[in-house]
């Protein structure tokens, strides 16, 4: 069954023909099914209807011509009820609508599956036999498998506008369509789509034999100098718009050009009598496909870098240079596997936007569009790159959304939110200097978080009163090594300097899961519940001994620093990484250095550390809820999945139960508790943290103002109702409902709306 539903499929993707593909399939299930007749209807939206667009074994005239009322019919009876309709004589249903076109009065057995792609029908499979029995449990059980594995790929056409055009609707590949992919950096983005694609082909280098190898050994250092000078002059030009650590993904590019074992396996084959095309080929391709099989997902990324270098030393061994598209004043660059280098290249004050088909939140050209205010979307499935270029597109890099050919009423729509959000900015831009105070005169210590030397101009300028968390992963992420001990101490050193004499709160060394190192592989089936956070750390304290002993070092003379430990499940691990930590103050104190012993804190962002807080307050001086990974843990919900993204909401009654119990046992033990993450800035959810008794709010510096703007409308007491009123609500659609009416009430309606986005 496996292998013919694999068959199936993978005949229907190769159609390019979307209508042809579905008549495929439709002879294929009748062929390996012995059955009498297969049909294929789909639902159209705009007619309420389903119309049939495939069919063997009913009249071939009615394919395209027949439609049935959503409500009518076995047909709309199988999509109402969204399970299969197993039939042993059809025409005697009550449900049963005759259709003499289709001239299936011959057939008694009938068995309609729904075909539904994240909770939406989308047609209906059906396969009809003459004789009056039911279909056997396997046939349905094939059918119900058909459906589920056919279902994606119809939604996909649906989204790119051929199901529309198949439906003879006025939609078009031309005309709107819609994608989703992960959020890799915030914002909105509109304007013209350029696709980004190799004009050369590696795959098609052949082999060739050569006579002079000293001249293709030259001919091939002089491709390798002009691809670094390209590599150079792209850094030179960008570099001033870049923190230090950001800068460094162009220095990866140089290492690798500059690597003489990448050279030097080239220049083997080359002696070996292959020419220089050759043998870039066939280096190049082996270390893509050892990257691309690895079960790393850093690895399978930087497999991309690889590849792209290989592409640009090619064209200069083929005397080829490089040739830029037309760059249209609002540029969206859209690619398979976007990179640093075809970022730089667009020209300045052009670039609004960028979509890649892989990747992820954690690739280099997602880090460096963050760094840069582009906004940006990665990992965007079933897209199809050269149909996007040149078109007008809008994406949203808040939600991970990508328009394509948006009607009007769509593009005035993220016009306006762009027009509210600058001038909701510009109105907020009065409360810079003012204090973070409730109506009543409740302080709250608003904060941000940060992992980019890029994001510390725009924290100051909202007026933030520190840092409550910089991932320190950042600069590992962004290097093919370990930084070492004074290297890490020159970066944190910089961003306590900026902010002192406010707090800045450092979280150790935080991998594994969807941050991997290229340089410290991490193969895991289930990595977000492996070997990951404090848990390395531990089980590697010669790295961790490095970094505290690095933000120690750091803290000389300005005394801000506090240290936080991530991903905490239990108090003996908070009992070893505070052994350790009192090793590196001792350690750094026998130097001579002029510290304060940090305040050290826990990341309570699991399950069990809630349970456990009371245990862990008493052991550390603050505790910080980290909301994205809890809210994640609670509802089993990976928001970077665009199937379930949907379902995650930290409104959920028991995300809030949850951060309810963790306040409550961090005060019992006299410890302040902040908490960081998207929470932390959604306007619905500030009134509820409040009224908790978080401490502080840490969120990202572009939603800090409008956090100071809500507080400042609040009262306790307003506050401590909402609060009251939420915890006996049931869902977070409700919850956020009651939210939402409430902040408009308060005259924030401007807030809500744009802080949707």
């Amino acid at each position: 069954m496996l292998k013919a539903l694999r068959q199936i499929i993978q005949t229907m993707l190769a159609q390019p023909d979307f209508k042809e593909a579905l008549q495929l399939m439709v002879q294929h299930v009748v062929d390996l099914l012995q059955t009498d007749a297969c049909s294929l209807y789909l639902l159209d939206k705009q007619r309420g209807e389903y119309r049939l667009v495939a069919a063997q074994g009913l009249n071939p005239d009615a394919i395209m011509k027949v439609s049935v009322p959503v409500h009518q019919g076995l047909i709309g009876w199988v999509g109402e009820r969204e399970e299969p309709v197993n039939l042993e004589n059809a025409n005697q249903h009550p449900q049963f609508l005759s259709i003499p076109l289709l001239q299936e009065e011959n057939y008694k057995a009938f068995l309609g599956v729904p075909i539904i792609y994240h909770r939406r029908v989308f047609g209906v499979l059906i396969v009809q036999q003459r004789t009056a029995n039911c279909f056997d449990e396997s046939t349905e059980a094939f059918l119900v498998t058909l459906a589920v594995q056919l279902a994606p790929v119809i939604a996909s056409a649906d989204a790119s506008g051929k199901m529309a055009v198949l439906l003879e609707n006025q939609h078009s590949y031309t005309e709107e369509a819609r994608y989703a992919g992960i959020p890799g950096a915030p914002g909105i983005g509109i304007g013209t789509g350029v696709a980004i694609y190799p004009l050369l082909e590696l795959d098609a280098v052949p082999d060739r034999k050569i006579e002079d190898i000293d001249a293709e050994i030259h001919l091939l250092e002089i491709a390798f100098a002009a691809s670094r000078k390209d590599v150079r002059l792209l850094a030179e030009r960008i570099s001033p718009n870049l923190p230090v650590e950001e800068r460094s993904l162009f220095d990866v590019y140089q290492r690798m050009l500059d690597s003489a074992d990448l050279g030097a396996e080239m220049i083997h084959l080359i002696r070996k009598g292959n020419w220089a095309p050759g043998a870039l080929r066939v280096v190049i391709q082996s270390h893509v496909n050892r990257l691309e099989n690895s079960d790393n997902i850093y690895l399978r990324e930087r497999a991309i870098d690889i590849k792209d270098l290989g592409l640009r030393i090619l064209s200069y061994l083929q005397n080829n240079p490089r040739h830029l598209p037309n760059y249209p004043e609002k540029t969206i660059l859209v690619g398979e596997a976007l990179t640093a280098v075809d970022l730089a290249e667009v020209p300045e004050g052009c670039l609004v936007g960028m979509v890649s088909v892989k990747g992820s939140r954690n690739s280099h050209v997602a880090i460096l569009a963050r760094a840069m205010g582009v906004p940006t979307i990665m990992g965007v499935e079933n897209l199809s790159v050269h149909e996007l270029n040149a078109k007008e597109m809008i994406i949203d890099g808040y939600y991970g959304q990508i328009y394509v050919s948006p009607m009007p009423k769509l593009r005035k729509k993220f016009e306006r939110l762009l027009t509210e959000e600058r001038e909701l900015n510009e109105s907020l831009e009065v409360l810079r200097d003012q204090p973070a105070d409730t109506a009543d005169g409740k302080h709250v210590t608003l904060l941000v978080n940060t992992g980019l030397g890029a994001d510390v101009g725009l924290a100051l300028a909202a007026g933030a009163e520190g840092v409550g968390l910089y991932r320190t992963e950042t600069p590992f992420l962004m290097r093919d090594r370990f930084p070492s001990g004074e290297e890490q101490r020159v970066i944190y050193r910089q961003l306590l300097a900026s902010f002192a004499p406010r707090p800045v709160t450092m979280r150790t060394l935080d991998v594994g899961g969807d941050k991997v190192l290229s340089y410290f592989p991490v193969l895991e089936e289930n990595p977000f519940l492996g070997w990951r956070g404090l848990r390395i750390s531990l089980d590697h304290p010669e790295i961790f001994l490095v970094q505290l002993r690095a933000m120690l070092r750091a803290s000389e003379k300005y005394h801000n620093l506090r240290i936080m430990l991530p991903m905490v499940t239990d108090v003996s691990e908070v009992d070893e990484a505070l052994r350790l930590f009192k090793k590196a103050c001792q350690e750094v104190m026998t130097e001579d250095v002029n510290i304060k012993i940090p305040a050290i804190g826990v990341m309570i962002e699991v399950p069990s550390a809630v349970s456990a807080a009371g245990a862990i307050a008493k052991r550390v001086d603050f505790l910080s809820v980290g909301s994205n990974d809890l809210t994640q843990y609670i509802l089993a919900v990976d928001r970077n999945n665009a199937r379930v993204a949907n379902l995650y909401d930290a409104l959920h009654p028991a995300v809030l139960r949850a951060l309810l119990q963790v306040v409550e046992s961090a005060h019992q033990e006299n410890k302040p508790v902040s908490i960081c993450g998207e929470i932390a800035g959604d306007p619905s959810a500030v009134p509820l943290l409040i009224a908790m008794g978080f401490d502080s709010l840490s969120m990202n510096a572009s939603t800090l103002m409008r956090t100071k703007c809500v507080v400042r409308k609040l009262t306790m007491d307003i506050a401590k109702t909402l609060l009251q009123e939420v915890l006996m609500m049931e869902s977070a659609v409700t919850i956020r409902c009651h939210m939402e009416l409430a902040l408009k009430k308060l005259g924030l309606e401007h807030i809500i709306r744009v802080g949707k986005r």
